[in-house]
C-alpha cells in the first residue's frame, strides 16, 4: 500500500471533518492506504506539555510520518488569512528533512476551514504552500474539471479544498466542500501511485 499522510490541525471540528474525507477520496483509489496525523496545540506557557498520546483523534505526527509518506495533504484552519500556530510550529521543525531532501517529488495538497466567505482561505492555503515548496514537493490544486468549482455558493478554490465554518465554527460542511475535499484526496493518492 502507498501511504498518504494527512496531516491537520483542528480546533473546532471542521478540519478535521474535511481530513476524514480527503482521506476517503484517497482510499478511494486501489493501493492507496490515509494515514491521519495531527499536532499538539502550541501554548504560551513555557511549562505546558501536551501527552505523548492524544486522549481522542488521530495520533500526533512525526518527521517519519513525513519521510515515509509518498504524498501530503496539508490541513488547518485559517488564522487571519496564515496558517495555524501549531502546523506552523511542527513545519519549523522539518528543516533534518529539508537537509536530506527527504520531500523532494512527492505531491502534496492544502486543505482549511475559515469563519467567513472573506476570511483568508486562499491566503491560508498559499501559506500552507509556501514551505512545502521549500522542501521540493509538488503542490497539486483542483482544477475546473471539477464541476463543483464552477458550480458551489458554498467554498471552493483552484488551490485547494476549502470551506466556510461560521464565526463559531457551526456551519456544516457543503455537499459541494464534501465532493471537493473528496476530489482533492483522489487526486493526490492517483498522482503519488503515478509518481511511485
Amino acid at each position: 500500500m502507498t501511504d498518504i499522510l494527512i496531516l491537520y490541525y483542528s480546533q473546532g471540528g471542521a478540519v478535521k471533518e474535511m481530513a476524514q474525507l480527503i482521506a476517503r477520496g484517497v482510499e478511494s483509489v486501489p493501493g492507496a492506504n490515509a494515514r491521519l496525523r495531527t499536532v499538539p496545540k502550541v501554548s504560551a506557557n513555557c511549562e505546558a506539555t501536551e501527552p505523548d498520546i492524544p486522549a481522542t483523534g488521530a495520533p500526533y505526527a512525526t518527521l517519519q510520518d513525513l519521510e515515509d509518506c509518498a504524498g501530503l495533504a496539508l490541513g488547518s484552519p485559517t488564522r487571519f488569512g496564515n496558517m495555524a500556530a501549531p502546523v506552523k510550529y511542527f513545519l519549523d521543525g522539518t528543516s533534518g528533512l529539508w537537509l536530506k531532501g527527504a520531500l523532494i517529488g512527492k505531491p502534496a495538497a492544502v486543505f482549511t476551514s475559515s469563519g467567513s466567505m472573506h476570511g483568508g482561505n486562499e491566503m491560508t492555503l498559499i501559506s500552507m504552500m509556501i514551505p512545502l515548496m521549500h522542501h521540493g514537493m509538488l503542490m497539486l490544486g483542483l482544477p475546473y474539471s471539477e464541476p463543483q468549482l464552477g458550480t458551489t455558493k458554498t467554498c471552493g478554490t483552484p488551490y485547494g479544498a476549502s470551506h466556510i465554518g461560521g464565526a463559531m465554527d457551526d456551519q456544516p460542511i457543503s455537499e459541494d466542500e464534501k465532493k471537493l475535499c473528496m476530489a482533492l484526496g483522489k487526486r493526490l493518492a492517483e498522482t503519488a501511485l503515478k509518481l511511485k
